[in-house]
């Protein structure tokens, strides 16, 4: 639970960023993901925020960044996030506090809804891929070092980081490199043009709920600019989409004809980041992609 003198610090950050006078304050553990403790708060029984903690000396900036990229998202108008009331750092304790979103059902209409946004927030165009800060994905460090081309950002900037650390690790051999770098010159014709754009970077059935209007809300994002299939692909792990959803989007921006194969091939990001966090359970499913090239 919460140390009694992070929740004296927690009542003193709400009563000055919101002006709510904090007579009582009650916790409760919920799911928050592997690295962070998350709790549901309820102030003077009524007033309902998100709070994670993690240790600040670990994961340093993470909630900073974690905030910047949900008001990044938020400045576009288009996808739901939680409001961010804000985040500190108390005795290498850091706190990121959000608006409480209750949930609704994952209707017909909350589907067709999601794919139409996601897909009007991919259809605004960025000039380069990166960011202008770098943040985390799940428990790593992601590199958001801008670049004007998709390809060299997505070799250097997302595959080449991971394989590095997975060799490290002994996790990768220097023959699955070899058939990574073969890989790379069979981009260009996989990936023919740019369709740049924002990101929510980690988008799986876990970093998104349903609120009270059947409507979409993201959460836990991993902001930058890239090809707009490495959000689209992700979708498609751990457990998917509704078929919905993917109707929807491509009603507002058809895939192309190989978008299999781009998103086969934009999944490998995020399985490497699954091999290098979790083990060697996801080394079939690269070893399966970069084999036939």
């Amino acid at each position: 639970m919460i140390s009694s003198s992070l929740q004296n610090a927690i009542r003193t950050f709400i009563s000055s960023n919101t002006g709510i006078s904090v007579l009582t304050f009650e916790t409760s553990i919920v799911g928050g993901g592997s690295i962070n403790q998350a709790y549901r708060l309820v102030i003077n029984k009524k007033q309902k925020f998100f709070c994670k903690i993690n240790t600040e000396s670990r994961f340093p900036l993470m909630f900073e960044k974690e905030k910047n990229g949900l008001e990044l998202l938020a400045s576009k108008k288009i996808i739901r996030v939680p409001l961010v009331i804000g985040t500190f750092t108390e005795n290498d304790q850091q706190v990121l506090l959000l608006e409480w979103i209750e949930q609704g059902i994952k209707s017909d209409r909350f589907w067709t809804l999601f794919g139409e946004q996601l897909a009007t927030l991919h259809r605004i165009p960025c000039t380069h891929a990166g960011l202008n800060e770098d943040n985390y994905m799940g428990a790593l460090s992601q590199s958001n070092r801008p670049l004007p081309d998709w390809i060299e950002f997505f070799i250097h900037q997302r595959l080449e980081p991971q394989i590095q650390l997975a060799l490290d690790k002994n996790l990768l051999e220097r023959r699955h490199h070899k058939q990574f770098e073969k890989l790379y010159n069979a981009l260009p014709g996989i990936f023919p043009s740019g369709n740049l754009s924002l990101l929510h970077g980690d988008l799986w059935s876990g970093n998104f709920l349903c609120d009270q209007d059947s409507s979409p809300v993201l959460i836990d994002p991993a902001v930058y600019q890239g090809h707009c299939a490495m959000d689209v692909g992700m979708t498609t792990l751990f457990g998917g989409f509704d078929a919905l959803f993917y109707e929807s989007y491509s009603r507002q921006l058809p895939f192309p004809s190989n978008y299999l194969q781009q998103w086969e091939i934009c999944n490998l990001y995020p399985l490497l980041i699954h091999l290098n966090l979790f083990g060697r359970g996801y080394l079939q499913s690269i070893l399966s992609t970069i084999q036939y090239y």
